[in-house]
């Protein structure tokens, strides 16, 4: 077995722990205790693996979950150096009520390519798959980009469909898409998942376009890096504490972040796996008495290399 093909079944186990630990917590509104199930989970399954590996973008400082921290070393600290991204719960709220699309996810790629997000919270996002790579620009408007996309994937304006977090900042943006022709696919959370439909070729999204976070954007730029799509982001700050402290380490808020910046490498690595069922992956599910099954969605190394299969994990 290669290098990366030991890194693609580590980055397995990964996630599927974190899912299946996860899974005790769906429906119980116990959020916190889900993300530090999964959270756990992760950072066990990450002592087995071989990498000498560095968390570059960590999960919770938003919420103030538990989380895997950035410069957290994971690994035996054997095998390759990488940069690690992760998010034990995307969705955690969706996962304490029991709702679909919350997923476990991490990337990764050479250590010092992903980008350090800082005191960024939030970016303003697009993204596409390979048919439309090179037709975005974050800078012009919804109406200009939505005809570009449409014109590089053969469609119609009106045949496209957006995927867009419903938050009140969105507003705007969902009446621009709708007066476009377009549809928008709404969902209260799960921009990486987001992401991932727009960039599969099979899926229904056309694009993911608003404001997520920054964090995860990192997580979404490996993906878009292994499936060829196109990615563009700006920095866009809610809360003037996240503006003041993106001032004071010197960032260009208004600097357009193309997909080469977010991973500086030509390789990277990226797995979900599913904590409730949705349009991407099913929830972990038991299929004897010790084991369980878990669903899971691997992307890269190399460009266009996709897995998606069920992942046996003996339960305690």
């Amino acid at each position: 077995m290669t290098e990366q093909e030991q890194l693609v079944e580590d980055l397995k186990k990964v996630v599927c722990s974190a899912a299946a630990a996860a899974k005790e917590f769906v429906g119980t509104g116990e959020k916190e205790a889900g993300d530090q199930a999964a959270v756990d989970a992760m950072r066990s399954a990450f002592e087995q693996a071989h990498m000498d590996a560095v968390v570059r973008v960590g999960e919770g400082e938003k919420d103030e979950a538990p989380m895997l921290y950035v410069g957290e070393k994971l690994g035996n600290g054997e095998g390759p150096k990488l940069d690690i991204a992760v998010d034990p719960v995307e969705g955690t709220a969706l996962m304490a009520e029991g709702k679909p699309n919350a997923i476990a996810v991490v990337a990764a790629t050479d250590q010092g390519a992903f980008w350090d997000a800082g005191s960024a919270y939030y970016m303003n996002k697009i993204v596409v798959g390979e048919t439309a790579k090179g037709a975005i620009d974050i800078t012009k408007s919804v109406s200009e980009n939505l005809k570009s996309i449409a014109e590089a994937s053969g469609k119609k304006v009106e045949e496209l469909v957006v995927y867009v977090l419903d938050k009140p900042r969105h507003i705007e943006l969902r009446k621009q898409i709708e007066d476009c022709g377009a549809t928008v696919d709404l969902h209260a959370e799960g921009d990486v998942i987001g992401s991932v439909l727009a960039l599969l070729p099979d899926s229904d999204v056309d694009a993911l376009m608003g404001i997520g976070g920054a964090p995860e954007a990192v997580i979404t730029a490996a993906a878009v890096l292994a499936l060829g799509g196109d990615m563009q982001g700006q920095l866009a700050p809610q809360q003037e504490e996240e503006r003041t402290g993106l001032l004071a380490e010197g960032a260009n808020i208004d600097r357009v972040l193309m997909l080469k910046d977010l991973v500086k490498s030509d390789w990277a690595v990226f797995a979900a796996a599913g904590v409730t069922s949705g349009e991407l992956l099913e929830g972990p599910m038991e299929s004897t008495g010790d084991e369980t099954l878990v669903e899971y969605l691997t992307i890269g190394p190399e460009s266009g290399q996709v897995e998606n299969d069920f992942y046996p994990l003996l339960t305690d």
